[in-house]
């Protein structure tokens, strides 16, 4: 049985990490990606100030700032 991979959202806020709101797992970056793109200003109206993707654990790309309009 072949493991999928695994892309996940490392979310922020000034202080650092944020335990809630947790990204959901997806199986691949596109998911990933077209989550962030409809929810980032309800996590911004949260408090996350940044997210950077993750996969397998390790950050992909840069730290994408969220800011509320």
């Amino acid at each position: 049985m072949a493991l999928r991979p695994q892309w996940e959202w490392r979310l922020a806020d000034a202080a650092g990490p944020v335990p809630r709101p947790v990204s959901p797992v997806f199986a691949n970056r596109y998911d990933a990606e077209q989550w962030l793109g409809e929810h980032w200003r309800a996590l911004a109206a949260q408090g996350v100030t940044s997210a950077q993707l993750l996969n397998e654990g390790a950050a992909v790309g840069p730290v994408v700032a969220l800011r509320a309009a």
